[in-house]
């Protein structure tokens, strides 16, 4: 397949403060060399986009020598934590901002859809919009007339379309706006997470189009989002990005599977040192079993799992809980736990629970906790996502008769009985 897109060593840098160099000759220096596709001359060594740390320079990269390609067709998720340079990697490549460094070659037109009502004049009508956002694509007002119809009713707000967008909802923009981009004739699509604005049925219907424009039409999608469940349904293949570099390229699942685990286990470690301890409370430590295997725990699908929670409660103890979410690899919830549904109430001082999953609960696969401490029943008072993960593995009474994972999450152990 041909290349869609080609980059090589692009850099973006921001400058934090003020921005200028104090002098007009230097200001034109600066200039000059842009002109030139020269370095700026006044360009400070900067810092990684690190946006949990102090800068110690008021340059700060937010994207750092990256250089990648994508075949014509594919289908690319680009992933990563907020900050790691996802939206700034679209802007570019839509051209609404230029890199500081390096080069990009993109083959036909590009469409984007990256903040909602970007390209829409709010004055215009939504059907005016349409035409606007073709002739920004460099088409026709036949080939937009060819597609107006099918626009219109994709985007399910037919009723409003001769009315001023200004009028219209969030979620009624992005729309709008997504059908316009998904429809008109370009050869890549490129949608951040501005889906997230839609409903759940609407997200259904455009990642079932985004499929459809890459798989029947051959067209190029680059998709930012933080569902991991729909980067692996619509992507083969993946970009992780981290504080601005490249972490990682591969295909979808495996960098979804190195996303989810990033380097928790580091980060919770040294939040377990002492990171966890504030005025209400301090969390000593969440463990498995008796011999307290933590992060990334490797547990037997038959055997029973045991979670310990060692916790100081300081103050208003009584009206406190502590809540668990188990999430999958995905990111997405299987269910909620608490002690409170077992009558037992935290005290205040030192608290150590246990709580006890049965035998072949859980199927085979990765699992992330994440820690809620609720107040009064209704108030999140500190929220830890994926705190501490585990992996259940194929236990001895299935080695040698395992066939693969089975579906579903969970996979409990039922009585049966034979009647004759």
């Amino acid at each position: 397949m041909p290349t869609a897109i080609k980059i090589e060593n692009l850099s973006k840098a921001y400058q934090l403060g003020q921005i200028g160099t104090g002098t007009l000759s230097r200001d034109l220096e600066r200039w000059w060399a842009g002109v030139r596709q020269k370095e700026d001359p006044f360009l400070k060594i900067g810092e990684e986009n690190n946006q949990a740390t102090i800068s110690q320079t008021n340059i700060v990269w937010s994207l750092k020598d990256i250089s990648f390609e994508i075949q014509q067709g594919d289908t690319v998720g680009i992933i990563g934590r907020n900050g790691a340079g996802k939206s700034t990697l679209l802007k570019i490549l839509s051209r609404v901002t230029a890199p500081t460094k390096g080069s990009i070659k993109a083959k036909g037109r590009i469409a984007s859809l990256l903040e909602v009502g970007t390209g829409f004049h709010p004055e215009l009508s939504g059907r005016e919009n349409i035409y606007l956002n073709g002739a920004i694509l460099g088409m026709r007002k036949k080939e937009i007339d060819r597609k107006l119809a099918e626009i219109i009713d994709f985007s399910g707000v037919e009723k409003y379309i001769d009315t001023p967008v200004k009028r219209y909802s969030s979620g009624m923009y992005v729309r709008l706006a997504f059908a316009v981009a998904a429809h008109l004739d370009s050869e890549i699509l490129i949608v951040d997470e501005v889906l997230a604005v839609g409903d759940a049925e609407f997200q259904k219907k455009c990642l079932g189009k985004m499929k459809a424009v890459s798989n029947n039409e051959g067209r190029t999608v680059l998709f930012v989002s933080h569902n991991m469940a729909a980067v692996k349904s619509l992507c083969s293949s993946g970009i992780l990005l981290k504080n601005g570099i490249i972490q990682l390229i591969g295909n979808a699942t495996d960098i979804v599977s190195a996303y989810l685990k990033g380097d928790s286990e580091s980060e919770n470690r040294k939040m377990f040192d002492g990171g966890y301890n504030n005025e209400d409370f301090n969390l000593k430590e969440i463990s498995f079993n008796p011999k307290g295997e933590t992060f990334n725990a490797i547990l037997d699908e038959y055997q029973e799992i045991e979670i310990n929670i060692k916790i100081d409660i300081k103050q208003m103890a009584e009206r406190r809980k502590i809540t668990f979410v188990l999430n999958n690899e995905e990111g997405e919830p299987i269910f909620t736990f608490s002690h409170s549904s077992s009558g037992i109430s935290l005290k205040n001082g030192f608290n150590h629970l246990i709580c006890f999953l049965p035998k072949g609960f859980l199927n085979v696969g990765t699992y992330y906790l994440s820690f809620y401490l609720i107040q009064d029943s209704k108030e999140s008072i500190f929220i830890e996502k994926d705190i501490i993960s585990f992996g259940i593995q194929v236990g001895e009474r299935g080695i040698g008769s395992w066939m693969g994972n089975e579906p579903g999450f969970i996979k409990p152990i039922f009585n049966w009985q034979s009647i004759n």
